[in-house]
């Protein structure tokens, strides 16, 4: 009986642009990508440190990665970021949409500067940097000795574009445009060979979340919502980018891979309810 061969590193020759990349998920989606023999070009906003200690992880690692400073939420910034990119490697092949912020308020406190630079960040610059991407894969067309795929998008979007959160009304419908958004681009782009899917993260350690595992309290109070008993690791979400953005793949689009342990399974319902 015949077994399935996986690559060792089947992402090689591609080339990889993770936004936020800098920290947390996105630096781990980055070393991962680079693990998995593709070029990585590293987005920061503001954090030159933090993208550098990426870049050079990635470098001590035998891998090949550059740092570009965009802010996401600027078209002109994308476009030269993405001109950029296309310079230094020739074409980009992945797309990960990563970057996001939170500003966090009880919701008739929430101001509209605050509510306007969450989706901003969250959903513009999704929209922006895959519309860059899109534009690519389509002018550069199939490259089939690198992928069966003409491109990838891959949309990091939460489980909170289900799960309604008091406190975070910015953040969550962010996260609920997200999710549209990838079906609606899956839907129009594959005609052009361009998968397009997201990965919905639950819990995970990074910083944006640590005070809400950061303390054997805290911890335990996160353990309640989470079936499967731990706190995701960033590895977690970087592992299913790369089977993402690999041909193991290839047939799926259009779809949300929750990454969260079981955290939109109502777990109140343990119980019965």
């Amino acid at each position: 009986m015949s077994t399935i061969q996986f690559p060792a590193h089947p992402l090689a020759g591609q080339r990889a642009l993770v936004t936020g990349g800098s920290s947390g998920i996105g630096a781990a989606v980055a070393r991962a990508l680079a693990d998995a023999g593709a070029k990585v070009v590293v987005n920061y906003a503001a954090a030159e440190d933090k993208a550098r200690q990426v870049i050079d992880a990635i470098h001590a690692a035998g891998g090949e990665a550059m740092a570009i400073r965009a802010d996401v939420s600027q078209e002109d910034q994308v476009r030269a970021m993405f001109s950029t990119m296309c310079e230094a490697y020739g074409s980009i092949d992945i797309l990960v949409n990563n970057a996001g912020l939170q500003h966090d308020a009880h919701f008739p406190d929430m101001t509209l500067k605050d509510w306007r630079r969450v989706l901003d960040v969250n959903l513009t610059g999704q929209f922006l940097c895959a519309r860059e991407a899109a534009r690519e894969f389509i002018r550069r067309g199939a490259a089939p000795e690198l992928s069966r795929a003409t491109g990838k998008i891959i949309c990091m979007s939460s489980v909170h574009e289900r799960i309604p959160w008091a406190g975070h009304a910015n953040y969550a419908a962010s996260k609920g445009g997200i999710s549209m958004l990838m079906k609606t681009m899956a839907q129009e782009l594959a005609q052009y060979g361009i998968r397009v899917n997201s990965i919905a993260p639950g819990a995970i350690r990074t910083p944006i979340n640590r005070s809400a595992w950061d303390t054997p309290e805290a911890e335990a109070t996160l353990l309640s919502l989470i079936p499967y008993g731990r706190v995701g690791d960033p590895p977690d979400i970087a592992q299913t980018a790369v089977w993402l953005a690999s041909d193991a793949s290839d047939y799926m689009t259009g779809a949300t891979l929750y990454v969260d342990g079981g955290m939109t399974l109502y777990p109140g319902f343990r119980t019965g309810g």
